[in-house]
């Protein structure tokens, strides 16, 4: 398990200055506070102490007042994935606005043996609270069996409401990208789905499923991914390219949908006058995509907002409320059109 080193600066710890100057916290705590009992050579210990680890006094008067660490744990897994490293982004960004810095734990796998070492980790470390971002199926019976020793907030995409958890609808998203395919006139829609074990894969061949139940439309075997990454979309692509009757592919993210796009031009397929493809996530890139990308926009930003914010009630005692599910926007550019020349060679 790889843990990220603890920065110097604000999530230094009393305890530690106390360790390198060789005095009790409640020395430093003296020496902090300008309390004059205190002997001259033990006072100029702590202060180089408190210079060499780069101590900040004023947090550190801030947590002696409020009996807190000021730091919040972040337990997180597959942090390349587009998703999980803007929520790490946002949980960060609104601890520093609270005033608590942030102490991450990576897991390399799901299991109820990695997330609790994690955990234990962070509670050992004296976090005020944790923010878990394990967005996967076999995460969410391990901390539902949990009893925290500090207050736990999770991001489970495609969940429903909870007060512990922010979540995202991700089918609704999957259904607003497959009615709009619909609506421009195709007979189907085609769906490359997310690897395995994920939430958001799940949710999203929910939502694709179900638009398409609703309107009565043929429902094909979807294509299969190992990861989220644009080398399993471009092998989609490439089976999508030996398929003439396919004409618009939902694509459960943008990373994928832009190997699925490479893997159709190269084979003198056009994007969309042969095949409409719509992605998920609105990537920052996704506009400059070659068509501009079709998408569904998911605010990774807002849920590591929502996770701090709903931590920090927690701490504070205050009643556990349903936590707002975060809503899909579909953002409509150049990868998407009524369907033209494919279906037409097709049916010929």
């Amino acid at each position: 398990m790889a843990r990220e080193p603890r920065p110097r600066g604000q999530s230094v710890r009393m305890i530690d200055v106390a360790k390198l100057a060789g005095v009790s916290q409640q020395t430093v705590s003296r020496v902090v506070n300008g309390h004059s009992n205190v002997g001259a050579e033990v006072r100029d210990r702590v202060e180089r102490a408190i210079a060499q680890l780069r101590y900040n006094r004023n947090w550190a008067a801030h947590a002696l007042a409020t009996n807190r660490s000021m730091n919040l744990g972040v337990v997180s897994h597959s942090l390349p994935v587009h998703g999980s490293a803007l929520v790490l982004f946002g949980v960060a960004e609104e601890a520093r606005r609270n005033g608590y810095t942030t102490s991450l734990v990576t897991i390399p796998r799901i299991d109820s043996a990695g997330i609790r070492t994690a955990l234990d980790t962070l509670v050992a470390d004296a976090v005020d609270g944790i923010i878990v971002l394990a967005p996967m199926t076999a995460a969410a019976p391990v901390l539902l069996g949990l009893d925290p020793e500090v207050a736990i907030v999770r991001f489970e995409q495609g969940s429903p409401a909870s007060s512990t958890a922010v979540s995202m609808d991700d089918a609704l998203g999957a259904q607003l990208a497959t009615r709009h395919l619909l609506d421009l006139g195709h007979d189907t829609v085609w769906h490359v789905g997310g690897p395995p074990g994920w939430m958001a894969s799940e949710a999203r061949r929910a939502g694709w499923l179900s638009e398409l139940a609703r309107r009565h439309r043929t429902v094909n075997p979807e294509f299969c991914t190992e990861d989220w990454t644009a080398d399993s979309g471009y092998r989609a692509g490439v089976a999508i390219a030996e398929d003439p009757t396919i004409t618009a592919v939902l694509v459960a993210n943008d990373a994928m949908a832009l190997g699925v796009i490479k893997a159709l031009t190269e084979r003198g397929i056009d994007v969309p006058g042969d095949v409409s493809v719509v992605g998920f996530d609105d990537m920052s890139e996704a506009r400059y995509f070659q068509p501009g990308l079709t998408t569904v926009r998911l605010d990774f930003n807002e849920v590591g907002r929502l996770a701090v914010d709903r931590v920090l009630r927690l701490m504070g005692g205050e009643p556990a409320e349903l936590i707002p599910v975060i809503q899909p926007v579909l953002v409509v550019r150049d990868s998407t059109a009524a369907p033209g020349q494919r279906r037409a060679r097709s049916a010929s």
